[in-house]
């Protein structure tokens, strides 16, 4: 990935966030802290990161969904939510806002580098080579890491553009939910195959009737 990766860490609890910060030092990344969304945003914006951890329950005028929603307005910067809501609908909450991944606190901190450092190998372009892939209204670029619809540019969250890619890349096979975790989250993710059907539902969302999915009841999902 070339120089040390920034990492900003949007935490109001001190002492997580500096726990956060000493893990993720100790394992080569720069560190910036943000304790409210809004100083957040205005960090983002002037100096833009490599991925984003990111609280829920925030001080100030904006909550985490709300920072990540205006995030993904401009930006595809990966985006790691940690978060001590562990319900099922917070975490759906948290995949359509643009999440890419979620971490319920309490965590383990080697963990969360290790999924750090697994989100920020499949945002590296060097690490997608291959040709394109145009299928329907649909085009992916995995070298770029673009995608369009209809003909016109697509703005994908990091999980998204992976999960698309993925698919596009095993064109007219049937992949099973837990598959397609395997392929797009790794095979040590932990979590419901649920997010695979949120991001599946923001992807079909995105691309419209451009998207040539469908879904296998009972089986997963097949690209055509």
């Amino acid at each position: 990935m070339g120089s040390e990766p920034t990492i900003v860490v949007v935490e109001d609890d001190a002492n997580i966030a500096g726990l956060v910060e000493l893990y993720l030092r100790d394992a080569g990344f720069r560190v910036s802290i943000a304790d409210r969304g809004e100083r957040a945003l205005e960090l983002i914006r002037a100096r833009p990161p490599q991925l984003v951890i990111l609280d829920v329950a925030l001080a100030g005028r904006l909550d985490g969904y709300e920072v990540c929603t205006e995030l993904r307005r401009t930006s595809d910067v990966p985006i790691l939510m940690l978060t001590a809501r562990d319900g099922e609908d917070d975490r759906v909450r948290g995949f359509e806002a643009g999440a890419d991944d979620y971490v319920v606190k309490p965590f383990s901190p080697r963990e969360l580098v290790v999924r750090v450092g697994a989100i920020l190998r499949r945002a590296d372009p060097d690490r997608s080579r291959g040709t394109a892939i145009v299928a329907g209204g649909v085009e992916i670029d995995p070298v770029r890491r673009e995608v369009r619809a209809g003909g016109e540019p697509v703005a994908l969250a990091t999980r998204e553009f992976d999960l698309l890619a993925h698919l596009g890349a095993h064109r007219g096979q049937v992949l099973t939910r837990q598959q397609l975790l395997d392929g797009v989250w790794g095979e040590g993710w932990v979590g419901d195959e649920r997010t695979v059907d949120v991001h599946v539902r923001q992807l079909r969302k995105k691309l419209g009737d451009h998207l040539p999915l469908a879904t296998v009841w009972g089986v997963g999902y097949r690209f055509d």
